[in-house]
C-alpha cells in the first residue's frame, strides 16, 4: 500500500532536492513534506495523517499544538520575540529547572544540544584544567567536534582510542577523548582510574539513544568520578523531562554534577541548557572565578522570552498529576505488542528501551552496548519504518517518541499498522 502524493508535495520534495543541501535540512530525508500536526498526529502536505513517534525528534512531549503553549507563544509574541537581554520567563525557567532537576543549582540556556554538550564539557575543562573528555561509544551529544568521537563508528577502535566520525574534524580534538563500552561498568571504571590525572570531565547518556543502563551501572560512575573528583556529565537533552519530570536523575536515581537539557525543556522551540552545581557553573562568571577561568557564553536566542514562555507552558502541562503514569501505560501496550506480534511471526527482535522511548532491533542477540546494535539487523528495520509509514505510522529512521497526548485510538491504529507492517516483513 502507498499513500497518495500530491502534485504539490511532488513539487516541494523537488525543491528541497534542488535548494538544500542534500535534499534535506539534515534531519529525516525522504519524499514525505509535513504540513501540520495536533495532538499525536501529523499531516503531509497530500492531506495524509500518520500517528506521530517521531515529535520533532522528541521536543513535542505535550503533543503538538497544544493549546496552552499555543496560548502561552501568541501571548510573549505580543510583547516581544528576543531581547539579549534578562527576561522574565527565562527567569522563571531557570527557576522551574533547578527545582525541578536534582543537580541543577545554577542553569544557563543555550539554543541547540550541540551547544549545550559542548558548554558543559567546556564547563568541566575549566573547573579540573584538563584537556580529556571521557565519553560513551554510541553515546550522541550532539553535532559539535568533540561529541562526534566514536558516536556511530562503523569499524570500532579499541577501547578507549577514538573513531572521528565526520570529515573535517581535527585530529587534535579528536585526541582529547576516550572512548568507554556503555554498560560496562568495570571498563569504564578501570579507565577513567587510569586516565584520572588527565580527565576533565565524563560525559554520558543515562538511557543510550535506546539502551537502559544496567542496574549498579550509573552508579558505578558516579563513585569512581566522585573519588577522584571528576565532573560527571548527564546528556539529558533527550531524557529531562521525558523519563520522569527530574529527569533520568529522578528516574534513576543518580545525581551528576553537570547536565545538558533540552528537547522536551524547549515545549519545541531552540531552547537549550546547561545546569550543575555552583561550584562549576561559576566558572560563567568572571566576578566568582578570575578572567584567567573565565567561560564566556553568548547566543543571539539563549533564553528567548518566547522559547521560554513555551517551555513554562510545557512544564506547568507536565507537572499535573498522572501525566508520566498514563504515557507510560499507552507506552508498555505498544512495547508489548510490538515484541509479541514479532514472535508470532517468528521474526528475531529485541523490543529495547523504555515506554516513553523504545524501538524494536531484528535480532535475537541481546542488545545491551553500541557494539550488540551492529548485529541487529539494519535493511530490515529500514523497511519496517517504510512499511509503518504506508499503513500511517510516522517515525524516525530509529526510535518511537511517546507523548502525553497519545491515547487508546493511537494504539489501536499502531497496532494495526504493525500487524500490517510484519506480516509483509514475514512474507
Amino acid at each position: 500500500m502507498t499513500l497518495p502524493r500530491s502534485a504539490r508535495e511532488v513539487e516541494l520534495a523537488a525543491k528541497a532536492s534542488k535548494h538544500l543541501a542534500g535534499g534535506t535540512l539534515g534531519n529525516l530525508g525522504d519524499e514525505v513534506v509535513l504540513a501540520s500536526g495536533r495532538g499525536s498526529r501529523v499531516v503531509d502536505a497530500s492531506g495524509n495523517e500518520y500517528v506521530d513517534y517521531l515529535l520533532g525528534s522528541g521536543p513535542m512531549l505535550v503533543g503538538h499544538a497544544h493549546p496552552e503553549v499555543v496560548a502561552a507563544v501568541r501571548d510573549q509574541l505580543d510583547r516581544g520575540s528576543t531581547f539579549f537581554a534578562n527576561n522574565e520567563p527565562a527567569i522563571l525557567l531557570a527557576e522551574a529547572i533547578s527545582e525541578a532537576m536534582p543537580c541543577a543549582e545554577k542553569v544557563r540556556f543555550c539554543s541547540s544540544g550541540t551547544e549545550a554538550t559542548l558548554y558543559a564539557m567546556r564547563v568541566a575543562r575549566a573547573f579540573r584544567r584538563r584537556d580529556k573528555i571521557l565519553k560513551f561509544e554510541g553515546g550522541f551529544h550532539g553535532m559539535n567536534d568533540y561529541a562526534l568521537a566514536s558516536m556511530g563508528p562503523v569499524v570500532p577502535a579499541p577501547f578507549p582510542r577514538p573513531v572521528a566520525d565526520s570529515a573535517g574534524i581535527p585530529r587534535a580534538v579528536t585526541e582529547t577523548m576516550l572512548i568507554a563500552p556503555f554498560n560496562d561498568a568495570d571498563t569504564a571504571a578501570d579507565l577513567i582510574v587510569r586516565h584520572r590525572d588527565e580527565l576533565a570531565g565524563v560525559i554520558i547518556e543515562p538511557m543510550q539513544r535506546l539502551l537502559p543502563p544496567r542496574p549498579g551501572f550509573l552508579q558505578a560512575l558516579r563513585d569512581v568520578t566522585a573519588q577522584h573528583e571528576i565532573p560527571l556529565i548527564f546528556d539529558e537533552i533527550v531524557t529531562s523531562f521525558r523519563l520522569a519530570y527530574g529527569g533520568a536523575q529522578e528516574y534513576y536515581g543518580v545525581v551528576p554534577d553537570l547536565c545538558a537539557l533540552g528537547k522536551a525543556a524547549g515545549g519545541g522551540f531552540p531552547l537549550t541548557a546547561v545546569a550543575g552545581r555552583e561550584a562549576l557553573m561559576a566558572h560563567f562568571d568572571a566576578s566568582l572565578v578570575g578572567r584567567e577561568r573565565f567561560l564566556p557564553q553568548i547566543g543571539t536566542l539563549s533564553g528567548n522570552p518566547v522559547a521560554t514562555a513555551a517551555a513554562l507552558a510545557t512544564l506547568r502541562v507536565l507537572k499535573r498529576p498522572g501525566t508520566y503514569e498514563g504515557m507510560r501505560a499507552i507506552g508498555a501496550q505498544l512495547m508489548a505488542a510490538l515484541g509479541r506480534l514479532c514472535h508470532e511471526r517468528a521474526i528475531p527482535a529485541q523490543v529495547v528501551g523504555e515506554p516513553v522511548l523504545f524501538d524494536v532491533f531484528f535480532t535475537d542477540q541481546e542488545i545491551v552496548d553500541y557494539r550488540s546494535t551492529l548485529r541487529a539487523d539494519r535493511e530490515r528495520l529500514a523497511r519496517f519504518v517504510r512499511l509503518l509509514r504506508e499503513h500511517g505510522v510516522f517515525r524516525g529512521y530509529s526510535k518511537f517518541y511517546l507523548s502525553i497526548a497519545h491515547d487508546e485510538r493511537d494504539v489501536r491504529d499502531t497496532i494495526r499498522a504493525f500487524e500490517g507492517a510484519l506480516d509483509a516483513l514475514a512474507g
